[in-house]
């Protein structure tokens, strides 16, 4: 009872004039900053960061908070649209979304994709305000064996459901390790894959990555076909949702906040493993698998749903633990000691105004979001109107602005150009280029709970899984890679009872 009428208090602050206007700048930048490639909202409230050194604390983390659900939708755009997410958390909606962009029902997607949109950050924060300290004090007693054991089940889903075979998925992800291997080793400092160079002694950034494998490749893969196939205009399609649509996402719409709040709040990699396991869930539970990778609607809901809940999740531990998760939850927290607040378990007591606007924000900027982006869903979509060459030269443009801007080096170019042609080699040979993305996102982060988990058991591999939480995640992933044996065995006896 005390947390609503705290969130009462908090309605009462956020929609004060000033604060109702922050929130709307917060939500239209981050839409639009969202939209170009290789800029996330991480990159966008830390360039924003000085801008708010006039502006009291209230108004500056409301407008932060518009700006990171804003991004989160305006990252998926460009991968419904064009297939190259703005943001490591929109990879997910490329798979569907682009497909079904391409066969004329880019509308829908980005519709679909604004709904999970709503649905799944109304869910996440309302269980933000219930939930708060008891997810933070699980996420607490969670150690090195559970981390590695969620990365390992990443790893083993996202492999085991793309590209054409499993073996194609795993040569993807062995590509993603290596290039997460690139830098100075975490424990040691030692030099790995750099040939010597110093500028890549703090890795690869995963924005380049990215951008490099979908936007660059993605150029080049449809530069080296224009003149074989016709550039034909694509159709945008009617841009509302229909019966049959509806009827296939609300239950993904559903599922998508119980698998992304979880995971947002504890540090497992931010919204990028529950938007891929909520991807593996929906094909799984679909009656229309053989639409998917050809532009399945519920897989755009499902995932969309499960980022924005992830993304309320991700403020649980940063607000109650003072522990960012994500890479805009620790610019976040930066920001609240720019002002000289510390987040943690006195936070709620000491600034309760400023967290409960905070929060209140969420939902007035949830709304905010649904209500710009659906009536502009249309107007994104006739993106795919522009003539190929010109859209993808002002891709290259921008996906090279992007990468720049992470590090403001000329190397960083040359390595977006490398990466590009990975990728585009990747599409070549029938390589997945998700799990690739996975391995540079959550590999150094692997490696790292490895060591600290068999550092913790002098070495024995029992450490791994010492813990009930980690024995019933590998369960999970045997499950995963005897799935389809089971399968096959199951029909085998099926044919021969018949």
């Amino acid at each position: 009872m005390d947390s609503l009428n705290s969130l009462l208090d908090g309605f009462g602050t956020a929609l004060t004039p000033m604060n109702l206007l922050w929130a709307a700048v917060g939500v239209l930048l981050g839409t639009a900053i969202g939209v170009l490639p290789g800029i996330g909202p991480a990159m966008a409230v830390a360039l924003l960061l000085p801008v708010t050194y006039g502006l009291e604390p209230t108004g500056a983390f409301i407008m932060f908070a518009g700006i990171y659900y804003g991004a989160m939708f305006g990252g998926s755009t460009t991968s419904i649209l064009l297939n190259t997410p703005g943001e490591s958390a929109a990879v997910v909606a490329a798979l569907e979304g682009n497909p079904m962009a391409k066969a004329g029902r880019g509308a829908q997607a980005l519709a679909a994709a604004a709904i999970g949109h709503f649905a799944g950050g109304l869910a996440g924060t309302i269980l933000l305000v219930a939930l708060a300290p008891t997810v933070a004090a699980l996420a607490v007693g969670i150690g090195a064996p559970d981390y590695l054991a969620l990365m390992v089940l990443a790893f083993i889903a996202v492999t085991s459901v793309l590209g054409s075979s499993r073996i194609r998925g795993l040569a993807s992800l062995l590509i993603g390790l290596t290039l997460g291997l690139v830098g100075l080793d975490q424990m040691t400092g030692q030099q790995r894959l750099t040939f010597g160079s110093l500028q890549l002694a703090d890795g690869i950034d995963v924005v380049i990555v990215a951008v490099g494998l979908f936007a660059i490749g993605e150029a080049l893969w449809v530069a080296a076909h224009l003149r074989r196939t016709a550039a034909r205009p694509i159709p945008v399609g009617r841009p509302w949702l229909g019966r049959d649509d509806v009827r296939r996402t609300w239950k993904a719409w559903l599922r998508g906040p119980l698998i992304g709040f979880p995971f947002g709040a504890i540090p497992a990699g931010g919204a990028e493993i529950p938007t891929f396991l909520s991807y593996v869930t929906e094909k799984r539970l679909s009656k229309h698998k053989d639409q998917f990778g050809k532009g399945a609607i519920e897989g755009v809901a499902g995932p969309e749903s499960a980022a924005s809940a992830s993304a309320a999740g991700t403020l649980v531990s940063m607000l109650t633990l003072g522990l960012p998760t994500t890479a805009v939850a620790a610019v976040m927290l930066a920001a609240f000691q720019q002002y000289g607040i510390q987040p943690g378990p006195l936070l709620f007591e000491r600034e309760p105004e400023l967290v409960w606007g905070l929060i209140a924000s969420l939902f007035v900027g949830m709304v905010l979001l649904l209500a710009l982006n659906l009536p502009l869903a249309p107007l994104w979509a006739k993106l795919l109107r522009i003539p190929r060459p010109y859209l993808y030269a002002g891709i290259l443009f921008f996906a090279a602005v992007g990468a720049y801007a992470v590090g403001g080096e000329a190397l960083d170019l040359v390595i977006l150009l490398v990466i590009g042609l990975i990728g585009f080699g990747m599409r070549r040979y029938g390589l997945p280029v998700l799990p690739a993305v996975i391995g540079v996102i959550l590999g150094p982060a692997a490696e790292q709970q490895l060591r600290r988990a068999l550092q913790i058991s002098d070495g024995s591999p029992a450490g791994l899984v010492d813990t009930p939480f980690s024995v019933t995640v590998y369960a999970v992933v045997v499950l995963l890679l005897a799935w389809p044996l089971l399968g096959r065995m199951i029909k085998r006896r099926r044919t021969v009872g018949r």
